[in-house]
């Protein structure tokens, strides 16, 4: 991965130091909150209901084992124990105090990582696939363009206020595991007939208040000229972008408002001026950063089928652990090796995506001893092990399940990816970890969970959505209603490819309702699927109409969601 260098490094250390300053003149009050405020954001900490939040960034989620660690004494010592990923490759501390984010920037900073933009109206954290490298369907290894791209992003002047957060996601294989159409800007990289690399750019997607999937505005871009183009639709959104309007001012909105083509005629008339500059990329750069992301060294070894892996085990864990091998094992570019996904969710007991301390110095161990020495970490919110011999997965997986991250359920109905909402967000609306609580407690039969198959269901606490509700098969949003906490039912939506917004059923719900709700949306797809039917597949066959109607029957308190009128 990649390694820092002294700019890297002299870059980040003096943003602590100059952080630290802020924090001592805001301590003292020389320094307003309003002031403050931008400052802090910028630096990754936000002030929540109880205390502050800090994120830091993992960028295209990608680590190592020492900085694991890092984040599990962090974790520890200035935390309560543990640590949330997110759904854009950050990790969260929901329990810092301001005397110490100075501190913990610090010890972030020996290990290469830091909190930089990702908060405030500026570029935030690049993500990416988390099997860069290793998916079997990649076109193209995407890290060092990612990373070329995080140092051009990383403090520049012109894009350090912009109307609206900005996110990219840069993708490399053929199927999209980074929800490219749900960002501000999408960057897909191929090949083209004479094994050049180019990338076709889409922007305008956005999920939040006004859900839209990103337009394709550019194809066949050269690599090379990415920061020049970028540049230029960074300018067009600097200049039209709306700051009157915080509900608007995103740059979904203005390519809705101007038309795709009208804002991609006004891109091409802002590169023009400045394609041919100083700012692209060069091989000679390219070849700096791409030496950080060769192959490591791979053993020879057999490629290995499920059934000569289960073959070597006793009957007695066959069952479970074929069922670890189906859901959280992944196929490898290299023969004789395997992709392992750590659940982050098990049943009932903590939020998704969160991570103790004790797990995460465990799973630090496990990358050194399995994967060398790197993870990954998923939008879905949970961790990978890219590199792991096929020989080896019974013993990893006895492992894992000490840590209890073993849990065969990546892709079912309890994988589920849900915000940290109203328990700490001061923006959010509703609690999303209680329901996420009570949905993994109703389906916790793991035969029946299989029996499924595929369902993704995510919750966000407000429109924000950075629980991804709109992209769920299933999502549930939280919803403020007179000082009451109502859920939101959303159907139909889709990452990936076939990415799709999810189309609100109807009037919302109390949140003790909701675990009936899902069982009567879920007891209809099994009734009226086909025999291998996935739950979206029988969504789009049969419309929302069914599991409308299953979802208010026999529900409590039908009467009043109704009185209360539709959703909002």
């Amino acid at each position: 991965m990649y390694k820092y260098d002294h700019i890297d490094q002299t870059l980040v250390a003096q943003r602590v130091s100059q952080f630290r300053d802020q924090v001592t003149r805001r301590l003292n009050g020389s320094l307003a909150e309003e002031e403050f405020r931008p400052l802090r954001l910028q630096n990754g900490l936000y002030h929540q209901r109880h205390a502050y939040m800090l994120r830091v960034a993992i960028p295209y989620g990608l680590f190592n084992s020492k900085q694991l660690r890092t984040m599990a004494m962090v974790a520890e010592k200035y935390d309560r124990g543990y640590g949330h990923f997110t759904t854009r490759q950050n990790i969260q501390y929901n329990w810092v105090t301001l005397e110490d984010a100075p501190d913990i920037l610090a010890e972030l900073a020996k290990v290469e990582m830091h909190a930089i933009q990702t908060s405030g109206n500026c570029i935030r954290n690049i993500t990416s696939d988390a099997f860069a490298g290793v998916a079997g369907d990649e076109y193209v290894d995407p890290r060092p363009v990612c990373e070329l791209l995080r140092q051009w992003s990383t403090l520049h002047p012109e894009f350090a206020y912009l109307p609206r957060k900005f996110k990219f996601a840069i993708n490399g294989a053929k199927e999209d595991r980074t929800i490219l159409l749900c960002h501000d800007v999408g960057i897909e990289l191929k090949k083209n007939t004479n094994g050049e690399l180019i990338s076709d750019i889409y922007a305008g997607g956005g999920m939040g208040r006004t859900p839209v999937l990103g337009s394709l505005i550019k194809t066949g871009l050269p690599w090379q000229l990415l920061p020049s183009y970028l540049t230029a639709i960074l300018r067009v959104y600097n200049r039209f972008g709306r700051r009157d309007n915080l509900y608007k001012a995103r740059i979904k909105i203005l390519v809705k408002a101007l038309s795709p083509e009208e804002f991609a005629r006004q891109v091409e008339g802002e590169w023009l001026h400045i394609k041919n500059g100083d700012d692209n990329f060069t091989q000679v750069e390219w070849d700096r950063v791409a030496k950080h992301f060769l192959k490591p060294t791979y053993k020879s070894l057999p490629k290995l089928s499920d059934e000569q892996i289960l073959n070597t085990i006793n009957d007695e864990e066959k069952v479970i652990f074929g069922r670890w091998l189906a859901r959280n094992v992944k196929s490898h570019q290299i023969p004789g090796y395997a992709s392992v996904i750590l659940s982050l969710k098990p049943h009932g007991s903590v939020a998704p995506g969160d991570a103790t301390t004790a797990q995460m110095l465990a799973i630090a161990n496990l990358a050194d001893q399995y994967s060398f020495g790197e993870l990954r970490a998923t939008h879905e919110q949970n961790l990978v092990l890219a590199d792991v011999e096929q020989s080896k997965l019974y013993e990893l997986w006895q492992e894992a399940k000490k840590q209890k991250v073993a849990l065969p359920n990546i892709g079912l109905l309890t994988d589920i990816i849900a915000c940290p909402g109203g328990d700490f967000c001061s923006l959010a609306n509703a609690k999303s970890l209680l329901i996420a609580k009570a949905i993994q407690e109703r389906f916790d039969d793991l035969d029946y969970l299989f029996d499924l198959g595929d369902i993704s269901l995510n919750i966000s606490g407000c429109i924000n959505s950075c629980g991804h509700h709109h992209v769920g098969n299933i999502g549930v949003l939280g919803v403020d209603k007179d000082g009451e906490e109502w859920y939101q039912i959303t159907l139909g939506g889709e990452q990936g490819n076939e990415a799709t917004i999810g189309k609100v059923i109807g009037p919302s719900f109390y949140a003790d309702e909701i675990p009936d709700v899902m069982t009567n949306i879920i007891e209809t797809y099994v009734e009226q699927r086909n025999d291998s039917e996935s739950f979206i597949e029988t969504y789009h066959r049969l419309g929302v109409a069914p599991f409308k109607e299953a979802a208010y029957k026999n529900v409590k308190k039908k009467e009043k969601v109704e009185a209360l009128g539709g959703a909002l």
